[in-house]
């Protein structure tokens, strides 16, 4: 009996070498019914005509224009319409995967009717058994946003499936059809938070999202961004997540937000200073 049809998109942006790394690791996948789609956002570092040559089996749908995380995955989501995949799954350049990662993935969502999002275990690349991402934790009272696991060494705490708040843009599965019902990812939002805000949607419209600790990555932590505690980052969190708390708060979320907002602040410096958080 044949699987479920799968389609990785992975997106690219002047970031060859780092899509070179990911799609040899593709390559060694064991799921007998997928595909791979780069999405290039007008890269000018000689992307397109490397993948090509060194990956000729691989789709590559190139855009006119850098249109970010969002809008990017967007695209290339849509010119899957055509002959669409069962399942999609998103997943950073800058990471490398597990032959059997994509199994564990479909498994979850086709053996729980209420499972929407699924999304692996996911290790720092430098240090491989080193967790960046064991399930996800959202507080709309305290806008704060983080990983479980993260900086923790693998073990039995953080084997177990379980339900989470939600998933990682790093990499994830959903059904082709209910990414489309949600709208795919909010275009507002600049590289972080459109992730949480999917899952907050999910989540709200009564369907789950599944932390599965049998498909495993490894990732690059913010190649894209020049590391993982750059200015620009913060940036970029910093509005997301005011974006995030702008669309899903309720009014006395706002006041509490307001009141732990020096707090905030502080702890935002902190990070900054001492190169502490996600």
């Amino acid at each position: 009996m044949e699987k479920p049809s799968v389609t990785v998109i992975v997106l690219n942006w002047n970031g060859k070498d780092l899509t070179i790394e990911c799609l040899e690791s593709l390559k060694q996948v064991n799921y007998s019914n997928f595909n791979i789609l780069v999405v290039d956002n007008d890269s000018t570092d000689g992307s397109v005509e490397l993948l090509k040559e060194k990956f000729p089996e691989v789709s590559i749908l190139v855009l006119e224009k850098n249109l970010g995380y969002a809008g990017g995955n967007n695209r290339g989501f849509a010119s899957l319409k055509p002959d669409p995949p069962e399942f999609v799954i998103f997943l950073n350049n800058d990471t490398i995967v597990d032959e059997n990662f994509i199994g564990p993935l479909v498994k979850q969502l086709l053996t729980h009717k209420k499972a929407s999002q699924t999304v692996p275990k996911i290790y720092y690349e430098n240090d491989p058994k080193l967790i960046w991402y064991a399930g996800g934790i959202v507080n709309l009272w305290t806008g704060s946003i983080y990983h479980l696991g993260i900086r923790q060494y693998d073990g039995p705490a953080y084997s177990k499936t379980h339900k989470t708040k939600y998933a990682t843009g790093c990499c994830f599965c959903m059904r082709y059809e209910e990414f489309k019902e949600f709208g795919g990812f909010d275009e507002i939002f600049p590289m972080y938070s459109e992730d949480v805000d999917l899952s907050l949607w999910i989540r709200a419209a009564g369907k789950q999202v599944w932390f599965v600790p049998d498909s495993k990555i490894w990732h690059k932590v913010s190649a894209s961004l020049g590391g993982a505690f750059s200015f620009g980052k913060m940036v970029r969190k910093a509005r997301g997540i005011f974006l995030l708390i702008k669309k899903h708060a309720n009014l006395v979320q706002w006041l509490t937000l307001i009141v732990l907002l020096p707090i905030q602040l502080i702890i935002v410096l902190l990070k900054l200073i001492f190169k502490v958080g996600r």
